[in-house]
């Protein structure tokens, strides 16, 4: 009997998406679920945890096991299934005000613990899901929110130097425009064994309509992947914010627990019982 061959449909759950026409989210889940058929994952052997924003919705448009955490939590959610359940494939999906603002500690930790599994960026630099204030990627110079008239002042925060700082074995930059790109860089982190992140330029022309330029500004930078953590940050140094590709994909073994637990949970509980 032939084996069944998958598809993203399979993925795909029946509820629509109620994202705003354009958004580069559509994008994102249909790389997401578009990598799972190529890499023949059966739906329940895969786990999509997320936290809160427009990009968080992913858990419900897909047919996998999901977990809608609260805000900035979805890491330290993920990684604790992870840890539980390692046969499983862990997806994480979050937005940058999600994952480097409340979320932030939890992305630093995550890089450098190196658990297996793959975390996915939607970054707009703004907060689209309550209209549209200044995000932690945003430019100090965007005056298009009303709560930063003259714009926020701060210099964005650079989640490629960050994750590569904090140790994060795989790292990557997609753009929503290129999903077969996009694509295949979710298949390679899936695949790789360690914590792996990937940035992707998912533009909201509802809040930031001037980013329908980034169509313009994208180019493919990191065409080979680097192995050696220097190398990556010389490369950064001439990053515009722009550059696509794989930046870092490291041997480093990624983390177990060296020993399970041998008592059940009822009897471990009973130890803080007040």
């Amino acid at each position: 009997m032939d084996a069944v061959v998958k598809k993203p449909q399979d993925y795909k759950s029946d509820l629509k998406p109620v994202w705003c026409p354009g958004c580069g989210d559509y994008s994102v889940l249909a790389s997401v679920t578009r990598s799972l058929a190529e890499l023949d994952l059966d739906p329940h052997t895969v786990a999509l945890i997320s936290g809160i924003g427009c990009s968080s919705r992913l858990p419900a448009y897909s047919t996998l096991y999901g977990f809608h955490a609260v805000h900035g939590r979805a890491l330290p959610v993920a990684t604790g299934l992870k840890l539980a359940r390692p046969d499983l494939t862990v997806l994480v999906a979050g937005g940058d005000g999600d994952g480097f603002s409340i979320g932030g500690n939890h992305f630093v930790h995550a890089c450098r613990r190196n658990v297996d599994m793959t975390y996915i960026v939607m970054d707009n630099s703004v907060y689209g899901m309550t209209k549209g204030q200044a995000s932690p990627t945003t430019e100090s110079t965007w005056t298009g929110s009303k709560l930063t008239p003259e714009g926020p002042g701060l210099a964005p925060f650079r989640p490629l130097e960050m994750a590569l700082s904090a140790g994060a074995t795989f790292i990557a930059r997609a753009f929503a425009g290129d999903p077969l790109e996009m694509t295949r860089q979710i298949c390679a982190a899936i695949a790789h064994p360690g914590f792996s992140f990937i940035h992707v330029l998912s533009p909201c022309v509802t809040y930031r309509p001037e980013q329908k330029e980034w169509r313009t500004l994208v180019h493919a930078e990191f065409t080979e992947p680097e192995t050696d953590r220097k190398a990556a940050f010389l490369r950064l140094l001439d990053d515009d914010g722009f550059s696509t590709g794989i930046l870092l994909k490291s041997p480093s073994a990624p983390f177990r627990p060296t020993t399970a637990a041998s008592e059940p949970i009822s009897a471990l509980g009973r130890q803080f019982a007040i």
